[in-house]
């Protein structure tokens, strides 16, 4: 039977659960042991393949079909460990689930409330599957204190209390801000945010502090002492010049350690981390530089295109290079301005929607073609190259879609 971790977050959102989650996954692969990621997510939508990018970044498209969050995209590229469509689900999927089983009267006729049905429903998705791996990791999406998140915690609190003890603990990531004025780091907010979990009853074992600013080791020792958490379970975060060095960042801050300690899996197997130290190797000491244009409909929202970023880092890494991608705004092409394109070695043009900056997709495919620029059309950008050719080359003009 797995051992659960739950990973939530509080003070601000956006501190980096789902990159902390994925090298945490990392690293217990890296001591042996075999892991699945999940993610919980607060929103009423079902699924957020109905929501623009500009509300939740990409959508990731999982091997049996699944529409789910951008952070199961990290899970896959840390772990290795294919994503299926039963590691994320949505308050509205919960929802939904439970509303379709009292319509076929499987209540038998009960009043249906959050407690415990929601909760029940929260918990069997959780326990799918427990038997496969020796670690299952759990994200929480938004913050603590969140009122439409209090159902995943509630869920998380009884199936904590159902489960033999010392098979589920809860890591918290915060945020320590720094007063500039004062130079200081302050730990009220991460008080306060271990205070909300403890008043729904849970209690974090491992506390993991987001930071710009290095923490002293007094300042440990006081997030320790308020927080009822271990010292050694107090770990630093700070920021990284590319996400492919947290694991071996929070390795050498402890975060393995502490886990397994709150576990009491002592001793433990030593990592193998030559994995990502070649990975950190291929990124430091690359060997040349290509630049690559990004012509896209939402490109003032990077996560909007996660999956291709990721994708050009990866292949730089293979092929010993630094990837510089430059997220060029299709509507910005229409008319003359493909000159934009100029000096790039190779073109993407991914996936979208609706009409709206099409002619420009159009015109990149059209000068990469002309150039001999090498081009890659996903989705719709492959779409508005057919266009393109049925146009320019076999006296289609009227082509669209």
């Amino acid at each position: 039977m797995a051992r659960y971790i739950f990973i939530t977050g509080g003070v601000v959102s956006s501190l980096g659960k789902g990159l902390a989650s994925a090298a945490l996954g990392a690293l217990l692969q890296a001591r042996g042991f075999t892991v699945r990621l999940r993610k919980l997510d607060p929103y009423l939508n079902v699924d957020p393949g109905t929501m623009s990018p500009f509300e939740h970044g990409e959508v990731f498209v999982t091997d049996d079909g699944a529409e789910t969050d951008l952070d199961l995209g990290h899970y896959e590229r840390f772990t290795g460990v294919a994503a299926r469509r039963t590691d994320s689900v949505s308050s509205g999927r919960i929802y939904s689930n439970v509303l379709e089983k009292e319509r076929r009267g499987e209540y038998l006729g009960k009043t249906i409330q959050v407690i415990p049905h929601v909760t029940n429903e929260i918990k069997d998705f959780l326990a799918i599957g427990e038997d496969e791996v020796d670690f299952m990791l759990c994200e929480i999406g938004g913050t603590v204190g969140d009122i439409e998140g209090l159902p995943f915690f509630e869920a998380i609190r009884q199936f904590t209390h159902e489960r033999p003890r010392g098979q589920c603990i809860l890591m918290h990531l915060t945020l320590l801000p720094y007063l500039a004025a004062s130079g200081e780091l302050k730990t009220k907010p991460t008080q306060h945010s271990v205070k909300e979990l403890q008043s729904i009853g849970l209690a974090p074992d491992v506390l993991v502090c987001r930071s710009e600013h290095p923490i002293p080791e007094k300042e440990r020792a006081k997030i320790a002492l308020f927080c009822n958490v271990r010292p050694d379970a107090v770990i630093p975060a700070y920021d990284l010049k590319t996400i492919y060095e947290a694991p071996l960042a929070y390795h050498r801050a402890g975060l393995d350690r502490a886990v397994l300690d709150a576990f009491r899996i002592s001793p433990a197997p030593r990592p193998d981390l030559s994995k990502w130290e070649d990975v950190m190797d291929r990124l430091d000491n690359a060997e040349g530089r290509v630049n690559i244009a990004v012509v896209g409909k939402y490109t003032q929202l990077e996560d909007a295109y996660k999956s291709i970023a990721e994708a050009l880092t990866h292949g730089g890494m293979a092929n010993r290079v630094r990837v510089r991608a430059d997220w060029v705004d299709s509507e910005k092409l229409e008319g003359e301005g493909a000159h934009l394109l100029d000096g790039y070695h190779g073109i993407i043009v991914p996936g979208g929607f609706g009409e709206r900056g099409t002619e420009g997709m159009i015109a990149a495919a059209k000068y990469a073609r002309e150039k001999d620029v090498p081009y890659l059309g996903i989705c719709l950008g492959m779409q508005m190259a057919v266009i393109e050719a049925a146009r320019n080359l076999a006296d289609m003009p009227d082509a669209g879609s």
